[in-house]
């Protein structure tokens, strides 16, 4: 179920694989998305084996690749529009979908946690720097980040136009391809935002597009999304 787990500092973060759930066809495996054309009960099952694999309720969005935060302290009738969830509380866990984009995962020693969906829409709209005041605004103090799984730049090929305009307000992102051409490092754009905001990071490896292990939108357009997922725990 889980690509990676780790449990420091008072929180759990995960990012899961497509191993463990019960989609078939194009989304075979632990798909949690509900907006990809899935069987809705088949995303449910899913949803479900996550929450029991965490202790707790899941608290997903609706992500619309902006810059909006939503605090949470209940699981919401319905998910919130918005590119980032932060809570206090520890009943809840909150998960970021993902299929090449960046997820990243906060945490506080204060007791407040977060997770971002950040692609290359959400690093130009800045919702990295958004979920950190947030988290601030609710006494973190010291955040630390796990940047986890996304599409590299080697795979992430985009016309030279975009990549100069993302590159102009964020340089370390221009990249190329495997063949030249012109590319973006999302990630490494979202890492530059997190260490200028003076938080902590650890980049986790892999390419969604090369690794069988997760969903990726570049590597088959029909597809499922895994998660990064994030609570506190006791201690």
């Amino acid at each position: 179920m889980f690509f990676w787990d780790e449990t420091t500092a008072g929180a759990r973060r995960a990012v899961t694989s497509r191993d463990g759930g019960v989609s078939a066809g194009e989304w075979a495996g632990l798909n949690l998305g509900a907006h990809v054309g899935d069987d809705p009960d088949a995303v449910a099952r899913n949803r479900g084996r996550l929450a029991d694999a965490l202790g707790r309720p899941v608290v997903y969005m609706d992500q619309c690749h902006g810059a909006g935060v939503a605090v949470v302290d209940g699981v919401p009738t319905r998910a919130p529009s918005a590119d980032a969830l932060v809570t206090r509380s520890a009943d809840l866990a909150l998960a970021v979908l993902v299929a090449d984009c960046v997820p990243v995962l906060l945490a506080s020693p204060e007791g407040v946690v977060g997770a971002v969906h950040a692609g290359r829409p959400g690093l130009v709209a800045g919702v990295v720097p958004a979920a950190v005041a947030a988290m601030r605004d609710l006494g973190a103090a010291a955040v630390d980040a796990v940047v986890g799984p996304s599409v590299c730049a080697r795979c992430y090929e985009v016309p030279a136009e975009m990549r100069d305009d993302v590159a102009a307000e964020h340089p370390v992102s221009a990249a190329v391809t495997w063949t030249g051409t012109p590319s973006l490092d999302v990630a490494a754009g979202v890492v530059a935002q997190l260490r200028a905001l003076d938080v902590a990071v650890r980049w986790l490896p892999g390419c969604t597009k090369e690794s069988a292990d997760l969903y990726s939108y570049r590597a088959s357009r029909t597809t499922g999304r895994f998660a990064g997922v994030v609570h506190r725990v006791a201690g």
